[in-house]
């Protein structure tokens, strides 16, 4: 008798194969006549309720089907439709950024160089001069150093603004804050940039208290300002939709996030592009008009963030998420014992392994978070990691500190300023994206020719690295054919500056532009879809640390961004980058296959709130009864083995 059960057992514990059940119109073993037929599932209002808090932005299967595995593999995968209000946040974006670049072009030369001889005192030379635009006097170095260290303000004080809009504010909120900081910025730093202020040689003061409120006031609004962008992007899944061609295709997440950032890049480079104007309003009238001009626009952003504010999905602060992730980090660590090199590193800190080994607590709390959390943490991490080969290649783009704008001086410009070439750099950005955007990308796609995240990455930095290469043999044509040989930074013999044309920065500008197309939109993207949903600005922000990371090694080069050393400065590190780049695609190159975003089905989510719920009466019960009987440990184990570890999908 008991063998017969035992073969009953196995009868009912075996299952027909998923095609079967799940019949796709391809499989001639699909069943559909009912044989192999399974009833609907129906909720209870309780799980329903449950789902609806847990995943709010998973869109009804109904009306926007997921792809089947074989509709994955064939139909054509292309961009969802971006909402309206995502391009009014790229065009706050845009007026932010063409403030930022437009004042932050002309730090260099207001520094540096004194105010002009024969000049009007506010800091324009003479016209049909050679003669350089300046203000404060401050030499090269003492130049290098402030530029640099305003880069790595703005791209570090956004660890402390992320944090406050994941964990206190919000992000709207920081956003309208840093907005404000901004905004009393710009009003001082025209103020300090009038001519009888530079005249009195009163204008550094006013000056340094304007670079240090922009900077903190850029690190509040620029980590937050993508995630918000990003979330208005609400169908973050898959879905099969049929176009008016009749053709049916794939709404795929991954294209959609990666056009928004590019639209997002392409925008803010038309911002940038505004220091064309700045350049030319030092050169021609004076840095009082230079500051003006940006600061005009800037003006406008309070009022535009006020009227959106009423259409802008907005995302309440969770300060439990980054918690989570402090303590799943610490639990990794513990059960690793400090081996960093395991493999698996992160499953033992999964609430299903710890639960079959007995531990349903931490630090005498009940554990906090799930199997997808964990999951999520360790896809963060491995963004992380990768944003970490980022400083180089930063450097690589047109040089660390003013080293472009430097070597522009000591070449012949026919009344150019020395600083115009660096606007190349947005230039060339807002050309190409719109080709990646609606060209190149889409073309890949058709055609099924995988060029993934890693892929445009490694040949962003390879990109970087010729131009680090050409900014090299500029530098030392420069050198060859300057008055003054190998100090021809500050030359006064004859014309002061070298026969070769400004012009020929081009190449060197263009080619680390199309770098960041490649590199800085596709880390948008990791950062935003790598990270869990109360940490997307805390992500960015370590992203963007990177770059100030980058700027920090600008600030050691310091001491040998001189004459006559500028041509290793160049050369030195294209060489490190293209070592890096070669590193950097071997260690990431599977990344290019792996899922673009995670998600939990129905099932899961009710999984993870029946064990949650399961740990917190285990708990309450060793509260009140002061110990756990064995009986009830052994029903937490079994209870948690039956429900397995928790899997994401996609």
């Amino acid at each position: 008798m008991a063998s017969n059960n035992a073969i009953f057992a196995d009868i009912v514990a075996t299952q027909p194969p998923k095609d079967v059940v799940e019949p796709h119109g391809s499989n001639a073993f699909a069943l559909n006549d009912g044989a192999a037929y399974q009833p609907e599932k129906h909720l209870s209002v309780y799980d329903k309720k449950i789902l609806e808090a847990r995943r709010p932005s998973i869109a009804d299967q109904h009306e926007f089907p997921p792809p089947t595995d074989e509709e994955r593999s064939t139909l054509r995968k292309v961009a969802d439709s971006i909402p309206t209000v995502s391009y009014w946040l790229c065009a706050v974006e845009f007026a932010e950024r063409a403030s930022y670049y437009g004042v932050q072009t002309v730090f260099s030369n207001f520094i540096e160089f004194p105010l002009p001889e024969g000049g009007d005192g506010a800091g324009a030379p003479p016209p049909g001069t050679q003669q350089t635009a300046g203000a404060l006097g401050r030499g090269e170095q003492f130049t290098n150093a402030f530029v640099l260290l305003f880069f790595f303000l703005s791209f570090s004080v956004p660890i402390y603004g992320a944090y406050v809009a994941d964990v206190q504010l919000g992000r709207y909120k920081t956003i309208m804050i840093g907005v404000i900081v901004c905004g009393v910025a710009h009003v001082i730093m025209i103020g300090g940039a009038a001519p009888s202020v530079l005249q009195a040689g009163e204008g550094m003061a006013p000056f340094l208290i304007s670079f240090f409120l922009l900077a903190f006031g850029v690190g509040m609004f620029q980590p937050n300002i993508a995630p918000t962008i990003l979330d208005q992007y609400v169908h973050q899944q898959a879905y099969t939709r049929v176009l008016k061609s009749g053709e049916k295709v794939i709404m795929d997440p991954e294209a959609t996030v990666q056009r928004v950032m590019l639209i997002f890049y392409g925008l803010v480079n038309v911002g940038a592009f505004f220091a064309l104007a700045t350049t030319y309003c030092e050169k021609d009238v004076g840095y009082w008009l230079a500051y003006l001009t940006p600061g005009i626009l800037y003006f406008l952003l309070p009022t535009l963030l006020i009227i959106l504010n009423k259409h802008v999905i907005k995302k309440a602060p969770d300060a439990s998420v980054l918690t989570n992730v402090v303590k799943i980090t610490g639990m990794a660590i513990k059960q690793n014992k400090f081996k960093f090199w395991r493999g698996a590193y992160w499953d033992v800190a999964k609430p299903s392994v710890l639960a079959s080994k007995g531990i349903i607590t931490f630090n005498g709390n009940p554990i906090s978070w799930t199997d997808q959390m964990v999951d999520d943490t360790a896809r963060t991490y491995a963004a992380c990691t990768i944003f970490l080969y980022f400083p180089i290649w930063f450097s690589n783009d047109g040089g660390i500190g003013n080293i472009l704008t430097n070597q522009g001086a000591a070449m012949t410009t026919n009344g150019a300023p020395n600083d115009l070439l660096s606007n190349f750099n947005p230039l060339t950005i807002i050309v190409v994206i719109p080709i990646l955007s609606y060209g190149v990308y889409p073309m890949l796609r058709k055609y099924k020719i995988k060029f993934g995240r890693i892929s445009r990455i490694t040949f962003g930095f390879i990109l970087a690295t010729i131009s680090g290469i050409i900014g090299a043999i500029i530098q030392w044509r420069v050198y060859e054919t300057s008055p003054c040989g190998y100090y021809a930074s500050s030359c006064s013999i004859g014309t002061g500056v070298s026969p070769v044309s400004i012009w020929w920065q081009i190449p060197n500008v263009a080619l680390g532009a199309i770098s960041e197309c490649f590199c800085n939109v596709t880390a948008y993207e990791i950062a935003y879809a790598r990270s869990p949903k109360g940490m997307k600005a805390v992500v960015m922000s370590l992203f963007l640390f990177n770059t100030a990371l980058g700027t920090a090694l600008g600030e050691v080069m310091t001491p040998v961004t001189v004459d006559p050393y500028l041509i290793w400065v160049w050369a030195g590190l294209a060489i490190a980058l293209a070592v890096q780049t070669i590193i950097f695609y071997w260690t990431y190159r599977k990344m290019d296959n792996d899922d673009f975003m995670t998600y939990q089905d129905d099932t899961e989510v009710l999984e993870e709130q029946m064990r949650g719920s399961l740990v917190d009466r285990t708990v309450d019960s060793m509260e009140s009864g002061g110990k756990m009987e064995s009986s009830e440990e052994g029903k937490i184990g079994s209870a948690e083995l039956a429900i397995g570890p928790v899997q994401p999908r996609t």
